[in-house]
């Protein structure tokens, strides 16, 4: 990526359960196909975390393989993503990629779209949007030879996720590269600078990307559905977050309104360092 490219480059980076989408992706067709109560599985969950002290990211990812054994359910890639079919999205999602690309191409910008999510890669990989998304950093499983699901690959909780961030920033996309991550890369080589991230999340497993990118000079934007408007608006208040928008992408609400605004900013920014003179 050459200087002029990356300095023209937008990161956009979302969550996906609450920020995409209205809930959790296990819930459209999964938990429905092995026959349990979303809230049932969830507790299941959430009890054998804290019996076991255990994290609760691979608690869930082992209650599914569990779960699917003992309804016989398929555990193979493409179950999963046939799983990510059924997943529902906000209003204006499946547009908005499209209609937020060509307002930036118009200012001789380019946007590169990116998950970071505690749900699960193979689900994502199912939806419609899964096309557009540079890269997607999530929770996934190891196959064995015969293609079937048996152990946790990557997991992705709240502290995970900011790891992902340096990510995109340094230009990594293997989630096994543990050594580049570390090494020390000037600022001004970075493909993509922090100042030039935007990060959409609905909620407190997001605190710690939406605080980074915030304090790092990017634009962090709290997600929100109706109900849960006041623990948005409480993420400013407590200088977390940048914005609270309602979980809607359809162009002239809200999420547009201050997405283009933001890009309007960046260009004007870029536009403005070009006039500077340089000695």
């Amino acid at each position: 990526m050459t200087t002029k490219n990356k300095e023209n480059t937008i990161a956009f980076v979302y969550d996906f359960d609450g920020t995409l989408s209205p809930s959790n992706m296990q819930e459209y067709g999964f938990i429905k196909a092995i026959g349990k109560d979303k809230n049932d599985f969830w507790e299941e969950n959430k009890h054998l975390s804290e019996k076991n002290d255990a994290n609760s990211i691979l608690c869930y990812m082992y209650l599914m393989l569990k779960k699917a054994q003992e309804s016989n359910i398929s555990l193979r890639r493409k179950s999963f993503q046939n799983f990510g079919k059924e997943v529902k999205l906000f209003n204006g999602v499946s547009e908005w990629f499209d209609l937020v690309n060509e307002y930036a191409s118009e200012r001789m910008l380019t946007i590169r779209h990116y998950i970071i999510s505690s749900g699960l890669r193979e689900m994502i990989e199912g939806t419609s949007i899964a096309a557009k998304f540079d890269n997607i950093y999530a929770c996934s499983y190891l196959y064995n030879v015969d293609g079937i699901a048996y152990w946790p690959a990557v997991a992705v909780d709240y502290t995970a996720k900011t790891q992902f961030l340096f990510k995109i920033n340094k230009g990594i996309k293997e989630v096994s590269d543990n050594t580049k991550i570390n090494e020390y890369i000037p600022e001004d080589k970075r493909p993509i600078p922090f100042e030039h991230f935007i990060y959409f999340g609905d909620g407190e497993t997001d605190i710690p990307c939406m605080k980074m990118v915030k304090e790092h000079g990017g634009n962090s934007i709290a997600v929100y559905k109706r109900s849960k408007k006041e623990v948005a608006e409480k993420l400013i208040h407590q200088n977390r977050v940048n914005f609270a928008c309602a979980a809607d992408y359809t162009k002239g609400k809200d999420i547009y309104h201050v997405v283009t605004t933001i890009l309007d900013k960046i260009k004007a920014d870029l536009e403005y360092k070009e006039l500077r003179p340089h000695f």
